[in-house]
């Protein structure tokens, strides 16, 4: 990896929602934890997002698949809960955080680079940092602080996919990027 510099910097945590954790992505929730804690101390912005299905939607038609209708299904994880108070959070019917109200609250706040963590990286995280990309943000995949709720193999498929879409320097590990935004680290 080449240098990190980040301006103006948000970090968007991804639908880290109580129906995404199971035993393939339960492990990313104490490093994404840990991470928004950190970034926080830092006095740096964070943003939730929280995947919300709709009777009729095209997960429904399309893969027969009717889950996060409902709470405690769409909730953020308990660990998440506390740390999200204060903080947007945008609820969204698809895949991205590019919304309405999420494309507005980003061009609004003037962020120049997303830093993406949660669940899943195939699809919620890597679509929203390929937006992020398509809309002329910074984006960033922090590698370690994401997962899937498929398994390791469609985790390390999407981190594929996601070197060929933003650019294989935008994938980067907690520690990395905790070290560039350290006090003389980020724009502020």
């Amino acid at each position: 990896m080449t240098s990190t510099h980040l301006s103006n910097p948000v970090l968007v945590v991804v639908d880290v929602q109580n129906g995404f954790v199971n035993q393939h992505s339960k492990h990313a929730v104490g490093a994404i934890v840990d991470l928004v804690t950190t970034w926080t101390a830092l006095g740096l912005p964070v943003v939730f997002t929280r995947y919300l299905n709709q009777p009729g939607s095209a997960y429904e038609k399309y893969f027969s698949w009717s889950r996060l209708m409902d709470s405690p299904e769409t909730d953020l994880v308990p660990e998440l809960q506390p740390l999200a108070v204060g903080h947007p959070v945008i609820d969204k019917l698809g895949y991205t955080l590019f919304s309405s109200k999420g494309a507005e609250l980003v061009r609004g706040q003037g962020w120049n680079d997303l830093v993406f963590c949660g669940i899943a990286t195939e699809s919620c995280v890597l679509k929203s940092a390929a937006d992020a990309f398509e809309h002329g943000y910074g984006p960033w995949i922090v590698t370690d602080a994401c997962a899937s709720d498929a398994g390791p193999e469609t985790h390390d498929a999407g981190l594929t996919v996601a070197r060929r879409l933003i650019g294989r320097n935008q994938l980067i590990t907690s520690s990395t990027l905790l070290k560039s935004i350290a006090p003389t680290g980020a724009d502020r």
